[in-house]
């Protein structure tokens, strides 16, 4: 999926994605380093910014899981940052997102397909959370395995989907329209990049918190 620049390290092709990637995280980095390096009362607009963007995610993930909202805030809170951020990068000119490349929404999903068992087994331990997949019912067990590839699978497709036909929609009006209508292909990209970042990041967090729910539902039983 990449095109443009790239380099080999050994076996191994680093392609523009994967270089984007980096960039994002390090923006993310630095910024998060910034606005904690001084940490104050009476915050500057940095950290002022920093800590409403945080409790706007943690508001969120409270409404989904409200006693599990400190455990999953970090792991939720870096999904979301990084795909809004990775999905804005399309704006730049000569720059792509890095979520139009199936490699990368895969990688993605397959963090969240190995968090959901790691939030269960930390949360209720692994014979406890194994026992989930024969309830309510053994026969239920190729189905409850099916169901976790399937959903891993929607995720990446999904998000690599709708990202990669906007940037080509995007693309095709600027080439019959030229420059005439920048301004609303801007505002659906921004207002796209922003919505398909909350969809996978919800999504997400209904997983690892059905993880953690069921068990203890099944406890309480």
């Amino acid at each position: 999926m990449d095109s443009g620049f790239s380099f080999t390290v050994g076996f191994i092709t680093i392609g523009l994605s994967v270089m984007t990637t980096w960039a994002v995280m390090l923006v993310i980095a630095a910024l998060a380093w910034l606005s904690t390096r001084h940490l104050s009362l009476f915050p500057s607009t940095l950290q002022a910014t920093a800590e409403g963007i945080v409790a706007a995610i943690d508001d969120a993930i409270t409404a989904v899981a409200p006693e599990q909202g400190r455990q999953l805030l970090p792991f939720i809170a870096t999904i979301w940052l990084f795909l809004v951020v990775a999905n804005l990068v399309g704006l730049i000119p000569e720059l792509h997102s890095p979520t139009r490349d199936l490699s990368v929404t895969s990688a993605l999903a397959v963090l969240v397909f190995f968090a959901v068992p790691w939030f269960g087994i930390k949360t209720h331990g692994i014979k406890q959370y194994l026992h989930h997949y024969l309830s309510p019912s053994p026969i239920l067990l190729p189905f409850h395995i099916i169901s976790e590839f399937t959903r891993t699978l929607a995720l990446a497709v999904r998000l690599f989907g709708n990202i990669m036909s906007l940037e080509i929609a995007a693309m095709l009006i600027l080439l019959v329209a030229g420059f005439l209508a920048p301004i609303p292909i801007l505002m659906l990209h921004i207002i796209e990049a922003l919505v398909q970042a909350y969809i996978f990041g919800m999504l997400a967090l209904i997983y690892l918190a059905g993880a953690i729910q069921s068990q203890q539902h099944h406890e309480q039983e």
